[in-house]
């Protein structure tokens, strides 16, 4: 019996559905070569943020606005029910049956409309608390996103030759309620992947309520869950660009190189720094069962992308990748009470944990600890003031800055330190901290925030171009 493989499309290609079908799903295939695959799907771009709420600025969409109890919800409700049915319009050339595509766009963001509206006349009542359908109400409104761009990708490739299934795991209107395991067993259980292709949807309704665990990763779990329980011979994620050596943005793409082959190591080390070959969580059981994970440019369809494998090792020492994040916020407590005293810093990170704030990289002296943070990290004020009120005597200060990262499976050797070191200087940064573990696959340079897209092309320079 022929293996299948797993494979995520994200939002931003999905906009892109013509190419990404003309590129990754049909490509030069014919017959059964269409099949023993499943795809797993993301919302259209940009489709998300206006149903929760904007990933960068954090500007409310419908949920934003529902849950501060303000009446805009039902507005931006529909301002996404029209995006949703314009988006509807780009792929008719393509095959897509408009009058279907509209129907179920209609039926559904009807559906919810009159969910909200109910909960928000039980909400009037003030005997419900909104941690009671809050987290519900988020669950809602994302699964449609995805529902919206697998419904209509089954349809496309249906009109272009591909016997292709909506498999919908959203639950719409399904009364029971199912693990994340059962659900994804319960969808797949029929489906013949030599003759039929599925489409899924990128989010999962389920008792463990996927959002409120993942939040905006949640496709990616459902991605990995899939792999893991068809036991699938290989994951793919097909992204808008190769995994290279550094942004080629930034770099330059001529400069920049495509990694050819890492580790799982390396993709937990790339998620810390916001750049995710895959969710750190989505990744943990793929690699026990040793599925490895391609990352592929959905644009590029003949190069054979990045290999994510169990135990991969550069045979030869070299740096597989320049990145970092300048969204960081250096929390350093100094306290001359510190010297000396067993749990002074277990103290300190029960303040971050009862906020569920985490930390990306921490340095220690005898009387400072500093933790680097996201700037994003909700509930980080809360967080800050905890801590003031925990630690009175301390002197509590932050600062906003960047971490630049140099990241490799092989650098255990002398005086890869002191080339980044020495190419920073160069460039006439200054290190205001750094951070290297024993085990040598990365090492973080927190550097000023106006030196963060400088410091990566120093660094590139040195490690790569100059290799």
């Amino acid at each position: 019996m022929q293996k299948h493989t797993v494979e995520k499309i994200g939002g931003t290609s999905m906009t892109r559905f013509g190419d990404v079908m003309n590129n990754v799903i049909k490509g030069k295939r014919s017959g059964e070569e269409f099949y023993h695959r499943i795809f797993v799907v993301s919302a259209y771009g940009g489709i998300t943020n206006l149903l929760l709420e904007d990933k960068k600025t954090g500007a409310p969409g419908v949920y934003g606005y529902f849950a501060k109890g303000n009446a805009k919800w039902a507005d931006a409700l529909e301002k996404t029910r029209l995006k949703m049915l314009e988006l509807n319009r780009t792929f008719t050339d393509i095959g897509l049956d408009i009058e279907q595509a509209d129907e179920f766009v209609n039926e559904r963001i009807a559906g919810i409309k009159a969910c909200l509206e109910d909960l928000m006349r039980l909400r009037s009542y003030g005997h419900f608390k909104t941690e009671d359908y809050l987290p519900a109400s988020r669950e809602l409104l994302s699964a449609i996103g995805e529902a919206h761009s697998a419904f209509n990708s089954s349809l496309i490739l249906q009109a272009n030759g591909v016997n292709a299934v909506f498999a919908d795991l959203t639950g719409w209107k399904d009364t029971q309620i199912h693990s994340l395991n059962e659900m994804i067993v319960k969808c797949f259980e029929d489906i013949d992947y030599s003759k039929q292709l599925p489409i899924a949807t990128g989010y999962v309704k389920c008792s463990e309520g996927l959002m409120n665990r993942f939040d905006r990763g949640y496709s990616e779990i459902t991605f990995s869950k899939i792999a893991v329980l068809t036991d699938a011979c290989e994951g793919i994620i097909h992204k808008e660009f190769h995994l290279s050596t550094g942004d080629p943005r930034l770099i330059g793409a001529e400069k920049v190189e495509i990694i050819g082959n890492t580790n799982f190591d390396i993709a937990d080390q790339l998620a810390d720094m916001d750049m995710e070959a895959i969710h750190s969580k989505a990744s943990k059981e793929m690699e026990l069962k040793y599925i490895p994970i391609r990352v592929k440019n959905a644009f590029d369809p003949e190069h054979p992308g990045t290999l994510i494998s169990h135990d991969y090792v550069s045979p030869e020492p070299r740096v597989e990748m320049i990145c970092g994040r300048n969204d960081i916020v250096a929390i350093e407590v100094m306290d001359a009470e510190m010297v000396g005293e067993s749990g002074y810093d277990y103290k300190l990170l029960e303040s971050f944990n009862n906020h569920k704030v985490s930390y990306i990289a921490k340095n220690t002296n005898a009387n400072t600890i500093t933790h680097y943070v996201p700037e994003k990290a909700r509930n980080l004020k809360e967080c800050l003031a905890d801590l003031k009120q925990t630690f009175p005597n301390s002197s509590l200060r932050t600062t906003p800055i960047a971490i630049v990262s140099v990241i490799g499976t092989n650098m255990k050797i002398p005086g890869f330190l002191s080339k980044a070191a020495q190419a920073l200087a160069d460039a006439n940064i200054n290190i205001l901290a750094l951070d290297q573990c024993m085990r040598q696959v990365t090492m973080q340079f927190m550097v000023g925030r106006a030196d963060f897209e400088k410091a990566q092309i120093a660094l590139h320079n040195a490690f790569v171009e100059n290799k």
